[in-house]
């Protein structure tokens, strides 16, 4: 067979409809992550809701960790059971259905204590977040299986294309139906928001679950219908489980043999850790070096996804082209530059030295000076690379695990990017309190793209074996 038509695991790769059929699902996952988690919700949940930043930030920073846990302890086992039963769509089925059901109950987590309770509020965002991994472990297992191998990187960069794409119309939506409504003179935009939703209750800000757990629903739907599953197996729940547990602890004792995939998931626990971080400080940099809105952040965010949809189809072609650990290579490093530019802009100077003043230089209401411009149109650099490095990393860890336990060694990547996910916040936390500076703090970043640069340089782009196999 030409690489045309054979997957990574050796068997026929799916038809386009299939594969392409496969990208929907990141489309239907990542708006829930970028509306929710990144811009609007939590945001809301932790100023308002709770009703302080700081108590509301270690609060979402306790849900996060105890996501992580949950995921630390149960990933590597369900992985296994469901290499063993050969399905992935039944757990991707039943993880999307939860997380729908939980988005839509965020409409009804309110301010000051009205609706949900703030326990209860918890409970349901954790219960979203471990289903979100959980669902993400299934949904990338598929792809050794489905992709051709001249074309897995194309499909990987772009599924998280797709989910930028989603991600970019329902804030553009929320931003001109609900947000900007009453609050500009713009005769584009409409007189109040739509469909009656009320700001001073920030309704606006709680649409933003319902929506993306419907779009979640329907995007989930080509997956389900196009995109081929493994066998069912004959064997009983019971004796799978036993059998996945059996195959986990057979992986730690030959943990030699697989030092090739352990020595990267080290490496990606602390790049990935960096990249996520500066995407997640980004805003909380700009926002307290020029005092930028919600609204400019939506607007920010917006720019942001756009060009993450962009570079995130470039880095597909660049990893098929150069291979995934080159095309990683090149995304933490460019990622480490941009982010030390980011830092280099304070209100009036930007590339540390360069001093251009703060007054507008055009008659706009969002990113007025040079410096907000500067900052916006490098933060636009960062997502290409940020994205090509999301999507490289998964199509190498497609590239170097065993087909046969896809699932279980996905389990393990998505462990790998929560089990330090307390390290980027506390790096950032620690240095800003010591030096007494947000650009420092900000900065300390880079660090950890650094240490997973060096660490990455040890691995090796081949396919593992099963032990004993």
């Amino acid at each position: 067979m030409s690489t045309q038509s054979v997957s990574l695991a050796g068997t026929p790769a799916a038809s386009p409809l299939g594969y392409f059929s496969w990208t929907f699902g990141q489309a239907a996952r990542d708006p829930y992550y970028i509306l929710v988690i990144i811009y609007i919700f939590y945001p809301y949940f932790s100023n308002t809701v709770v009703g302080d930043p700081v108590k509301g930030q270690a609060l979402i920073g306790y849900i996060t960790a105890a996501a992580g846990l949950i995921l630390a302890v149960t990933a590597p086992f369900l992985g296994a059971i469901a290499d063993k039963d050969g399905r992935r769509k039944p757990w991707i089925l039943g993880t999307v259905a939860v997380m729908s059901a939980g988005a839509l109950c965020l409409w009804f987590i309110e301010p000051e204590g009205r609706g949900i309770s703030l326990m209860l509020s918890v409970a349901i965002l954790f219960v979203i977040k471990v289903c979100f991994t959980v669902s993400e472990v299934f949904h990338n297992a598929m792809l050794p299986s489905i992709a051709p191998i001249n074309r897995i990187g194309l499909i990987s960069g772009m599924a998280f294309s797709l989910g930028n794409v989603g991600g970019l119309l329902l804030m553009l939506f929320v931003l001109l139906a609900f947000a900007m409504p009453g609050t500009q003179p713009w005769a584009f935009l409409p007189e109040a928001p739509l469909f009656g939703i009320d700001q001073a209750n920030h309704e606006h800000d709680r649409i933003v679950g319902p929506i993306a757990g419907l779009w979640m629903l329907l995007f989930t739907l080509p997956v389900l219908l196009f995109t081929p599953d493994g066998k069912a197996s004959p064997l009983p729940m019971w004796q799978l489980a036993q059998e996945g547990v059996r195959d986990v602890v057979q992986t730690l004792k030959h943990v030699r043999h697989y030092a090739n995939i352990a020595r990267y998931l080290l490496a990606r626990m602390f790049f990935i850790d960096g990249m996520v971080g500066v995407l997640t400080f980004g805003g909380v940099y700009a926002s307290g070096t020029f005092g930028w809105d919600t609204t400019t952040l939506l607007i920010f965010g917006l720019c942001t996804s756009a060009s993450a949809m962009f570079g995130a189809y470039v880095g597909g072609r660049l990893d098929d082209r150069v291979g995934s650990i080159r095309a990683l290579q090149i995304a933490i490093a460019t990622s480490s530059v941009v982010l030390l530019t980011l830092v280099s802009v304070q209100p009036d100077t930007i590339l540390y030295v360069m001093e251009v003043g703060s007054e507008p230089v055009w008659n706009s209401p969002y990113f007025a000076t040079l410096p907000e411009l500067f900052y916006f149109a490098t933060n636009q650099v960062f997502a290409m690379f940020f994205v090509t490095g999301l999507s490289a990393s998964r199509t190498l860890m497609a590239r170097i695990a065993p087909p046969e336990m896809a699932t279980q060694f996905f389990g393990l990547f998505a462990l790998s990017a929560t089990v330090t996910a307390f390290l980027a916040p506390l790096l950032v936390a620690t240095a800003t309190d010591l030096f007494d500076s947000q650009r420092i703090g900000f900065g300390s970043l880079a660090l950890l793209m650094v240490i997973g640069a060096i660490l990455l340089l040890k691995v090796k782009e081949e396919q593992a074996t099963v032990a004993g196999g």
